[in-house]
């Protein structure tokens, strides 16, 4: 496994959604430290979802323009994997075998297949370790975000 850290669609959102000020603080936290450290993961489908969380489901949507912004500021300074057909095929395992819904699954096989061993997120079942990749909710209250990060 490499020393990637991989970032679910939900991380992004809370660093737009104003509605929650303190989840808003840890995931800027959370994502400025990933991206200086060169650490940080996301998948197409992340970038998918967050642009439309960001544009219709938060309290005050960031507009196309905006939105589009943050999406190219994201794949110029992360690292950006694509969704591919090994990545639908191990997802849809994770939905036989671990009882993950499909999006969850997709996202799970990103990592997985490019070799990285945490998921921040906080819509997983937090602290279990499915083959290999962890899941660790970042706005917990113990976690310390050097814990994860490469030495």
């Amino acid at each position: 496994m490499n020393d990637s850290v991989f970032v679910d669609t939900n991380v992004l959102v809370y660093a737009y959604d104003r509605s929650n000020p303190e989840k808003q603080r840890r995931a800027l936290q959370v994502l400025d430290r990933l991206a200086i450290t060169g650490a940080g993961m996301i998948s197409a489908q992340v970038l998918s979802e967050f642009f439309v969380a960001v544009t219709r489901k938060i309290v005050a949507p960031l507009s196309v323009d905006e939105a589009c912004d943050r999406v190219k500021n994201y794949l110029q300074s992360w690292s950006v994997v694509d969704v591919t057909g090994m990545i639908v095929l191990e997802a849809t395992s994770g939905v036989r075998d671990h009882e993950f819904n499909f999006w969850d699954a997709q996202i799970w096989a990103a990592a997985r297949l490019n070799q990285t061993s945490v998921i921040f997120t906080e819509d997983f079942n937090i602290g279990a370790v499915t083959e290999g990749v962890r899941f660790v909710n970042p706005f917990a209250d113990d976690f310390q975000l050097e814990d994860w990060l490469p030495s």
